[in-house]
């Protein structure tokens, strides 16, 4: 055994141990947040508008959803597989991945759906009144619900019905017809390119875009404006339009961040069914996995350092349940 295989090896036991704190503490932690981010938005108290809050409020409810179905019904259950051997007695892991996918694409396309809006917004005026609204939202992020479920379906065919609990690669077993054929490593290629590849790309793409439009309109109005001391901090459109753009960067940038591992693992994996192998040690896709969960638990965060009113809606919220311990105590 070579020095380095040691190395990684101890590395992926080192991970291991970690993942049976973390993937727990993970799952009490993200439910809660993001049922809270889901009622503080929906009180529709936080200045933002119809269709802002109907992008966010899907981002929560799916990210909420991706918690469920692969952070607590597949990540713990790997991690404490002696605990969950009953699940390979349970005959619903090709239902199970169909849903667990089909979430995790609406958590990630939402979130490109989200930029793409805030993009129009800002840089396409003509279209920003018919397109960014609440009934365009809805219809959007229908949509985007429906084809996420119907791409998805063919994961029930390709695994079968039992629990393989690992991540190695699959979570499911496999029809061994299909597990090294040239057709399934297509498939699951063209899977990880949609999600979340295409959506990287796009959300690169739209925030490039936006930020090139937002320095030349403010150079455009620092001219007309003229060289006036101080006028062009206290520009009350120009602040606007920073505050309006800090959560569509941050929420664009906490994805890119925390996606980026898995994609890069998930793709040099198919590639190597395809018969192009790329070494990479196990210990990186685990990294991958445990990173893209955490996107989904982080979004309260972002919106509780970057929006004063949502702040304070969540300190009401923690207020009032500790008043009325307070009353009947007394």
């Amino acid at each position: 055994m070579s020095l380095s295989f040691m190395i990684k090896l101890q590395i992926l036991w080192a991970l291991n141990d970690i993942q049976t704190i973390y993937y727990p503490i993970l799952a009490a932690f993200g439910v809660p947040v993001n049922v809270v981010t889901i009622v503080i938005l929906s009180r529709g108290k936080c200045g933002l508008s119809k269709c802002v809050t109907r992008y966010l409020v899907a981002m929560a409810a799916a990210d909420l959803l991706v918690v469920i179905f692969d952070l607590i019904s597949r990540q713990v259950p790997i991690v404490y597989w002696e605990k969950f051997r009953f699940l390979w007695y349970v005959g619903l892991c090709n239902i199970h991945a169909v849903l667990l996918y089909a979430v995790t694409d609406c958590s990630v396309w939402f979130t490109v759906t989200f930029t793409f809006d805030r993009f129009v917004a800002i840089c396409c005026q003509k279209l920003k009144t018919k397109y960014c609204t609440d009934k365009t939202a809805a219809v959007i992020l229908g949509t985007v619900t429906v084809l996420s479920g119907l791409k998805n379906i063919f994961w029930y065919f390709l695994y079968k019905n039992e629990y393989w609990l690992s991540n190695s690669p699959w979570f499911c077993s496999v029809h061994p017809e299909v597990s090294r054929s040239l057709a399934w490593a297509v498939v699951e290629l063209m899977h990880y390119i949609f999600t979340p590849f295409i959506p990287f790309l796009l959300i690169l793409l739209f925030n490039v875009l936006t930020v090139r439009h937002i320095l030349v309109a403010s150079r455009a109005r620092r001219r007309i404006r003229g060289p006036r001391s101080g006028e062009s901090s206290s520009d009350p459109e120009m602040e606007n339009r920073r505050k309006s753009i800090v959560v569509l960067f941050v929420i664009s940038g906490n994805f890119i961040l925390l996606w980026v591992v898995f994609m890069v693992c998930s793709i040099l994996k198919r590639l190597d069914y395809l018969g192009y192998p790329v070494p990479l040690p196990t210990f990186v896709r685990e990294i991958g996995f445990m990173l893209q969960l955490l996107s989904c638990c982080t979004n309260t965060f972002i919106y509780a350092v970057t929006q004063r009113k949502f702040r304070e809606e969540l300190s009401n919220g923690v207020k009032y349940p500790l008043a009325m311990m307070v009353k009947l105590i007394r």
